[in-house]
């Protein structure tokens, strides 16, 4: 679509022509490499993103002068701050692995005419007092652009993993989801290490929590003394990570209560890894209200004379089947005392990733990925018995 757009629409491809490094990603139009001057009179480079008005394939007139910008504010070439075109000043996550540091507004007599008009004029203000500093400064830098470049993947790189093996079909049908990641302990963590890999739209992390010391010994990787020290949010450390792959990362540092499941909305899918209680009750609700399909995950060990045991749970509801197979009787929604047996609160990384593991799988069944010929909804993983138990065929 993105290689349709510049080839159909003579304002994209112009901006090509006269080589500045031009891409769509999601619903914006991006110019990379634009030269400023930082408030230090260095020439640094900046990325320019605007909102993409399309009718089908076709580009409309911008619909804002608005403009946001990831760098620094831009300055003259005497260091002070280009005022004129402030807006705004903040961190701005506008999902599809694009931030911005400032917005700003400079509208000509008129408006905008087209994507080639708005997107230069931004860029001649930003560079202008570049060239004054370094003539050799410019945002046209005429960089062809790869494949992976072109603003169509949610990943980085490319990903060869998949056709390599004849399996790019099947690997299409992950494509476009919205996944939320509901809690990012020991088996949420596991989670979000292999969706990263999954070509979903959008990976949505819900945690409150500092990523701490006993955090480090039951997640992937491996976190230094220095990370450590600095306690960073639990979204924050992840998105760090996995946004290295997947562009699609979005951190909500909040812990879902019945108060903010607004953040909910636009996901077609969850995996639900909380511990019982009243905020996993609405939630549950909502996301049945809503008819979005989940994963809810437990995991209870206890120990005793010959080691630890206990039981790993994968319980799925779906909007077809939610009504039979029998999931809310299934998801602990209250309790969590010494009865339940998916309330302990021992956890090891291999069962974290077990657990984890369990429940991706599934969710690939669903989306046609793997063979489904149970069709469970409800499993069990007793762990002395080395037993896997699928109950609730639909």
């Amino acid at each position: 679509m993105s290689r349709a757009l510049f080839s159909r629409n003579a304002d994209l491809a112009k901006l090509r022509e006269e080589g500045y490094f031009v891409q769509v990603v999601g619903g914006f139009l991006v110019m990379r490499e634009v030269p400023y001057v930082d408030a230090d009179r260095k020439v640094r480079r900046g990325t320019l993103i605007s909102s993409l008005t399309l009718a089908g394939d076709q580009t409309r007139p911008p619909d804002t002068h608005v403009m946001h910008f990831d760098g620094d504010y831009p300055c003259f070439a005497d260091g002070t701050r280009i005022s004129a075109i402030g807006h705004q000043s903040k961190r701005f996550n506008l999902g599809h692995g694009l931030t911005a540091e400032h917005a700003f507004s400079s509208k000509p007599e008129g408006g905008y005419r087209d994507y080639h008009h708005k997107m230069t004029t931004y860029a001649s203000i930003l560079a202008g007092p570049a060239a004054v500093l370094n003539p050799a400064a410019t945002p046209r830098p005429y960089r062809a652009l790869d494949e992976e470049e072109d603003g169509h993947s949610v990943f980085n790189y490319v990903e060869t993993a998949s056709d390599r093996v004849g399996i790019g079909a099947l690997t299409a049908k992950l494509a476009g989801h919205r996944v939320a990641i509901i809690g990012l302990g020991g088996s949420g963590s596991y989670i979000l290490d292999m969706i990263a890999k999954a070509p979903v739209a959008e990976i949505r992390l819900f945690d409150g929590d500092e990523f701490l010391q006993h955090n480090a010994f039951r997640a992937p990787g491996a976190p230094s003394l220095e990370e450590l020290r600095e306690a960073p949010l639990k979204v924050d450390y992840f998105k760090a990570i996995y946004g290295r792959m997947h562009r699609g990362i979005t951190a909500i540092p909040e812990a879902i209560t019945a108060e903010n499941l607004g953040l909910l909305d636009g996901i077609d899918f969850a995996f639900v890894s909380l511990d019982a209680g009243e905020a996993k009750a609405a939630l549950v609700m909502r996301l049945h209200e809503r008819h979005v399909s989940f994963v809810d995950i437990g995991m209870g060990l206890e120990l005793c004379d010959h080691g630890l045991s206990g039981i790993l749970r994968v319980t799925t509801s779906t909007p077809a089947t939610r009504e039979t197979v029998g999931a809310y009787a299934r998801i602990p929604l209250t309790g969590g005392g010494a009865g339940d047996i998916y309330a302990s609160n021992i956890q090891v990384a291999d069962l974290n990733a077990l657990n984890a593991v369990l429940a991706v799988i599934k969710w690939k069944k669903l989306c046609g990925f793997y063979c489904d010929l149970e069709r469970e909804h409800h499993s069990t993983y007793t762990l002395d018995g080395n037993m896997l138990l699928n109950e609730d065929q639909a």
